[in-house]
């Protein structure tokens, strides 16, 4: 028995869920007056925690400014505790940068008020993920704090252990196995107390490493206990032997630091034995997190390394508005918001929020792309075409662009003069206000032609080549409707088309074959917002028996193919029940093959008239498997393709059947060398099936109506969430999805990041819309920042450091082999720093160095002069 019982108060705040954010912020403006006053006035309360976000202060300010004294007081005394993050992330289905952006705008927040709680406070994350030890050590963190995932088969029953990542960074966990409400509304009268706690003290004894328990004094948006005291009391009158006490997390900690021997964990915990962690809640409004994940992969990929670029040329770094970009999507990043089970009201409040982010990111790097074409002599010609490789090493792509030209006909010149072919596939005409409103102000209707055009061209390591249109004469510039064919072919794929839309691939080099690609399954979802399940007698149909209409064009750089068929579904559960298909989905695959490609895109629309069901895209290999491979934040992850709990679930009465449906971020395939990678711009859930567990089944989207449900069939007992209609989650009408395969599985993690890294294109033309005043630096025609040899390595983030002239460059190693960087040597000088841009203390230079695997390293990039790039 634990003879102390620590008291921490809190409240634990969701910004929206089934309630939107202005819901909430009422609420909050209300219990934080009361938290104030309480701490003000009451020296005895020793302090509060603000559910470990930023965010919830930054809602607050936004409509009580004048509390900014008040509450900056408190939190320098330690009496107000806020931080470490700026909300209370998902760690499953949002990229790594996310997370680490995540505590860096919760750092930058607490060091304007005071100190930040240095614990990785996680209460109520839908599982966490193997790479977060990395994550807060990278913060200076060794602290963490979470509930849901863990059981015994992780290697403890314990409710505090080392938490080990796959670099050896390690945090000291503190469990909460009952979760963060235990201590909610804790009553004063004798016998109701000891019923509520008699229910909770055995368990959170017989997991305590010490003499320690947590007694958390909080709950979702629940007002300051003020009575506390009392209640406290009360407990050692029915505990004899039990001493309570009121404080912070730290002071369990402490306690527990000093204990010889703990145990040390290692992985993902995301077990739902004794607490629910939704493993199918990825693909819970899929056309949400498929905005996501296409944003995400936007900011990181194109955006931040756009404007590194344009910053080492001498164009100011906007950190304000990427604060406010950053600070939007991470407000989607909410456990909730991001799991997308919340209410119809919320949801529509989150995809605004994405409207608007991805707005922000496309036209900041529309900005920053012309700035850098403003900048360039126009000697040659106004009419440009640069092309950007957001990637640190050389790339020869077949690149699309956009020209906007009134020139009758034209053609593209490099920097020498050369003539770079190219084909138009596209041509539509443009009103000229469309482009510069004084065109038609000063009388001048001629319109302009929009060109979409392809070319293949080499262009340098995070830097750009520049192209330049010039009116020519005679020249062929109508669409090129290319070759009707049967086969997508390039040198490295044979692609077939069947007479259902399925793909038959086969693999040049290996000889591999593999058929039904792209076959379609439809089953019934009978679950809520949380999690899928299945009438437990279900009737699945397949697109095997579609008849597709087909047309494949080969061009000079591609070759595209058109697939359209119907698949006949139930519209409904009864339907489902009673085997009649009488709905349709509209079904449209769009697959493109570029010249000397390795990499499959394909384009998904889905126009969907059902209800209540599942619909997932099935990717057989040529062998069964044993486990899967895929990314996490910012590594990589081995997961077996079948949970051994599936035989013990109901025996042992867990909280949710352990099926294994598992996130993925932007590539996953099977163990073995014969498989095919699935790489993704959109959904990010899978689980492996089929006989020997050869095929990858990616989730395009799932149809409930319902934020929670009690009874389901993967999901025994009380409902998740609140028991609610959300209509909008039977995603009814069209939705689109991006995503790739590559057979070549070596470098699965390699192609992923070039697929969602492509070469964008910006045409600069004398007129502009939005004036600007002539450019003060210039810049040159071809350009390259630098330069990493080991193509293997990843970039995850090329940024402008938060608060020095330097750059921020991470990367990290997904093999089981050490890769050596080698990085610009005469140019550039690379120093080692902490995820926080902190220095760690080397300040050598690090151009040259083996990353080994399952290392994250981020470096300071600065000119070797010490002066400007």
């Amino acid at each position: 028995m634990a003879d102390r019982i620590h008291v921490v108060p809190h409240f634990h705040w969701d910004r929206e869920w089934y309630f939107t954010a202005e819901e909430s912020k009422i609420l909050l403006v209300r219990d934080m007056e009361e938290v104030l006053t309480v701490l003000e006035t009451k020296r005895e309360y020793p302090c509060f925690v603000l559910d470990g976000q930023t965010s919830v202060l930054e809602d607050y300010f936004s409509v009580k400014p004048e509390n900014y004294e008040r509450v900056r007081k408190l939190v320098q005394q330690g009496r107000l505790i806020i931080g470490p993050w700026y909300t209370q992330t998902d760690e499953m289905v949002v990229g790594g940068e996310s997370m680490i952006r995540n505590l860096l705008y919760g750092m930058m927040d607490c060091e304007k008020l005071g100190p930040r709680m240095d614990i990785g406070y996680l209460p109520d994350s839908f599982g966490q993920t193997a790479r977060l030890p990395q994550i807060l050590n990278g913060f200076g963190i060794k602290r963490c704090i979470f509930w849901r995932g863990t059981s015994e088969r992780m290697g403890t029953d314990k409710t505090e252990f080392y938490w080990e990542g796959p670099d050896k960074s390690k945090v000291l966990v503190q469990l909460l196995p009952l979760g963060y409400a235990i201590g909610k509304y804790l009553p004063t009268e004798p016998d109701e107390l000891k019923t509520r706690l008699d229910k909770y003290l055995p368990v959170l004894d017989k997991g305590a490493a010490a003499d320690d328990i947590l007694l958390p004094n909080g709950h979702d948006q629940m007002p300051i206990q003020k009575n506390i005291f009392q209640v406290m009391e009360e407990i050692e009158k029915l505990y004899p032997g039990r001493k309570v006490s009121i404080g912070r997390y730290e002071d369990v900690f402490e306690r527990t630091e000093e204990l010889d021997r703990l145990d040390t964990l290692k992985g993902e915990f995301l077990d739902g034995k004794y607490m629910r962690v939704h493993r199918s809640i990825y693909s819970s409004r899929a056309d949400l997190k498929s905005a996501n994940t296409r944003i995400e992969n936007k900011i990181t990929n194109l955006l931040e390394p756009l404007m590194s670029i344009a910053y080492s040329l001498g164009v100011p770094y906007e950190h304000g508005l990427m604060e406010q970009l950053w600070k939007d999507l991470l407000k989607n990043h909410a456990h909730d918001s991001i799991g997308c089970c919340c209410s119809d009201k919320v949801h529509r409040a989150i995809e605004d929020r994405f409207f608007l982010t991805e707005e922000r990111t496309n036209q900041l790097m529309d900005f920053y792309m012309r700035q850098i074409a403003d900048s360039m002599d126009s000697t040659i010609s106004v009419d440009k075409l640069i092309a950007f490789n957001l990637l640190p090493y050389e790339r020869t792509e077949v690149i699309t662009g956009e020209v906007i030209t009134r020139f009758p006909d034209f053609e593209l010149e490099d920097e020498e003069g050369g003539k770079i072919p190219f084909e138009i596939c596209r041509k539509e005409t443009i009103d000229p206000g469309l482009i510069d409103r004084q065109i038609v102000h000063y009388g001048n209707y001629e319109p302009f032609v929009k060109y979409k055009i392809i070319f293949q061209d080499t262009i340098p390591a995070m830097g750009y080549r520049t192209y330049f249109l010039k009116e020519s004469q005679g020249e062929d510039r109508s669409v090129s409707e290319g070759t009707l064919t049967d086969v997508i072919e390039n040198r490295y794929y044979k692609i077939q088309v069947s007479k259902n839309g399925t793909l038959c691939i086969t693999d040049k080099e290996s000889g591999n074959t593999y058929s039904e690609v792209l076959l379609l399954e439809d089953g019934s979802d009978d679950g809520d917002g949380y999690d899928y399940s299945p009438l437990e007698e279900d009737f699945v149909v397949t697109s095997r028996a579609a008849c597709a209409d087909v047309k494949i064009r080969c061009l000079n750089y591609m070759t595209k193919a058109e697939v359209r068929y119907s698949l006949p579904v139930p519209k409904d559960l009864d339907s489902r029940k009673n085997k009649i298909c009488d709905a349709v989905l509209e079904v449209f695959w769009n697959i493109t093959l570029r010249k000397d490609s390795r990499v499959i895109e394909i384009t998904s629309e889905v126009h969907n008239q059902a209800k209540d069901h599942r619909l997932r895209v099935l990717i057989p290999s040529s062998m069964g498997t044993g486990h899967s491979v895929c990314d996490n934040q910012l590594g990589v992850i081995r997961r077996p393709v079948e949970d051994r709990a599936m035989e013990v679930w109901e025996k042992e009465n867990w909280s949710e059947r352990p099926d294994s449906i598992y996130p993925f971020l932007s590539y996953v395939y099977p163990e073995g060398d014969r498989g095919i990678a699935v790489l993704t711009n959109s959904v990010r859930e899978y689980e492996m099936t089929g006989y020997g567990y050869d095929t990858t089944a990616i989730t395009l989207f799932r149809c409930v109506g319902v934020l929670g449900k009690e009874k389901l069939y993967r999901r025994p007992g009380r409902p998740s969430g609140i028991k609610m209609e959300t209509p909008d989650s039977q995603m009814q009408g069209v939705k689109r999805f991006e995503f790739a395969l590559t057979t070549w599985i070596s470098c699965a993690a390699q192609q992923a990041k070039e697929y969602i890294t492509p070469v964008i294109t910006y045409n600069k033309m004398p007129y502009h819309a939005m004036k600007l005043n002539p450019a003060e630096i210039r810049v040159p025609y071809q350009y390259s920042l630098l330069n990493i040899e080991e193509k293997r390595l990843i970039l995850s983030a090329l940024k402008k450091a938060e608060k020095a002239d330097e750059l921020i460059l991470r990367c990290y190693n997904p093999f089981d082999c050490g890769l050596e960087l080698h990085g610009d040597l005469n140019r550039l000088v690379w120093n080692e720093r902490r995820l926080d841009e902190k220095e760690n203390g080397k300040n050598d230079d690090c151009s040259s160095m083996v990353i080994e695997p399952g290392q994250i390293k981020t470096f300071a990039v600065k000119p070797e002069n010490k002066g400007k790039f």
